[in-house]
C-alpha cells in the first residue's frame, strides 16, 4: 500500500505540468493585446498597452512565458490575484477553509442520502419507495443546481425571510471583523465553537443550510441511482442466493453480504463528488454570495484574471490527484480483496 501511495504522489508533478500547460496553450489562442488587457488596471495603462506587453513579455514564445510563470511557482509566486487585490497563495489559503466548510456539511448528507435511498429502492424493488425514488432522483438529476439554488432563495429569503446568502448575518459579521475573534482554522462554524460563541455558530448554521439542500438534492440522486442499480446487480448473484439458501436472515445478506459488494461503484462517484465540490462550488457559491474558491475562480474567468485562473488549475490539479489516491485506498477499504502490490 506504502508503495502504491508513493507511486500515486510521484504522478502528481505529471498532471501538474500538463494542466499548467494545456492552459498556457489555450491563452495562446488569444492576441497578445487581448492578453494584455488583463492587466490594465486604468485609463492611462490602457492608452500605453505596447508598454504592458513589453513590461509581461506577451510576445515572447510561449514556452518562454511557461517557464518564466514555472519559475515564479517554485520561488512560492503564483502570481497577484486581481480580483481579490491580493497574492493568489493568499487567497487560496483565505478561501480555501470556506470551501472545505461547505464541502463537509455537504458531503455527509449527499452520501447518506443516496446510500441509504438507493438501497431502499433495490431491496424494496417495485414498491412504493422504489418508485418513490426513481421520481426523486429523476427530478434532482434533471434539476440544473442554479434553478433550484435560486428557487430556495426566493421561498426562503425573499417571501418568508428565514435565511439569508452569505456566511454569516450583518451584525455578526461586524463583531467577528472588530476583533477579538480568532481565526483558528478559517471554517467559521469551527471558529465559533472554539471561540465559545454559540450565537455565532448558530448562525453560521443556517447560512450553510441552503447550499447545502442545493448541494444535497443535486449530487445523492446521482448516488441513489448508481447504488440501486449496483445493488439490484449483487442481489441476484450467486453467492448472495448461496447465503439465502443457507437461512441466513435477509438483513445480513443485504447488509453485510450484497451492500459491501455494491459499494465499489459508489465510493468512486462518491470519490469524483468530494473532488468536484473541494475544487471549488462555482454556481453554489455564487448564487448564494458564499466566498469560496468557486465563488473566485467564476470572477477570475469573467474578468480574465490569468494569475488567478492558473493559481486555481494548480490547487484543483492537487485536488484531482489526492482526490483519486483516497478513493483508490477506500476501494481496499470496501473490498479486501483488492490488493496492491
Amino acid at each position: 500500500m506504502l508503495v502504491f501511495i508513493i507511486r500515486r504522489l510521484l504522478f502528481l508533478p505529471v498532471v501538474f505540468f500538463g494542466v499548467t500547460l494545456l492552459i498556457v496553450l489555450l491563452m495562446q489562442l488569444l492576441a497578445p493585446y487581448q492578453r494584455a488587457a488583463a492587466f490594465v488596471q486604468s485609463e492611462a495603462q490602457l492608452r500605453n498597452i505596447e508598454a504592458i506587453i513589453e513590461q509581461y513579455g506577451l510576445e515572447d514564445p510561449w514556452y518562454e512565458q511557461y517557464g518564466r510563470w514555472l519559475g515564479q511557482v517554485f520561488r512560492g509566486n503564483l502570481g497577484y490575484s486581481r480580483v481579490t487585490s491580493e497574492p493568489v497563495w493568499t487567497t487560496l489559503q483565505r478561501r480555501f477553509p470556506v470551501t472545505l466548510e461547505l464541502t463537509l456539511y455537504a458531503i455527509v448528507p449527499v452520501i447518506a442520502l443516496g446510500v441509504w435511498l438507493g438501497s431502499a429502492a433495490a431491496i424494496h424493488r417495485d414498491r412504493f419507495i422504489d418508485q418513490f425514488t426513481r421520481v426523486l432522483s429523476i427530478v434532482g438529476w434533471s434539476l440544473p443546481t442554479f434553478v433550484l439554488g435560486i428557487w430556495l432563495l426566493v421561498i426562503f429569503y425573499g417571501v418568508l425571510g428565514w435565511l439569508e446568502p452569505g456566511r454569516l448575518s450583518t451584525t455578526y459579521q461586524i463583531q467577528v471583523a472588530r476583533g477579538g475573534f480568532s481565526h483558528v482554522t478559517g471554517m467559521l462554524t469551527v471558529d465559533a465553537l472554539l471561540n465559545g460563541r454559540l450565537d455565532i455558530f448558530w448562525d453560521a448554521l443556517k447560512h450553510l443550510i441552503l447550499p447545502v439542500i442545493t448541494l444535497a438534492v443535486v449530487q445523492a440522486a446521482q448516488i441513489m441511482r448508481v447504488m440501486r442499480s449496483s445493488l439490484l446487480d449483487a442481489l441476484s448473484q450467486d453467492y448472495v442466493r448461496t447465503a439465502r439458501a443457507k437461512g441466513l436472515d435477509q438483513r445480513v445478506v443485504n447488509n453485510k453480504h450484497a451492500r459491501r459488494n455494491a459499494l465499489i461503484p459508489v465510493v468512486t462517484l462518491a470519490g469524483f463528488v468530494l473532488i468536484g465540490l473541494i475544487s471549488g462550488l462555482v454556481i453554489t457559491e455564487t448564487i448564494f454570495n458564499y466566498p469560496g474558491l468557486g465563488q473566485w475562480a467564476a470572477a477570475a474567468a469573467t474578468q480574465l484574471d490569468y494569475a488567478s485562473i492558473m493559481g486555481f488549475a494548480v490547487f484543483t490539479a492537487v485536488v484531482v490527484v489526492l482526490g483519486n489516491l483516497l478513493v483508490d485506498i477506500a476501494y481496499g477499504v470496501v473490498d479486501p480483496r483488492i490488493r496492491y502490490d
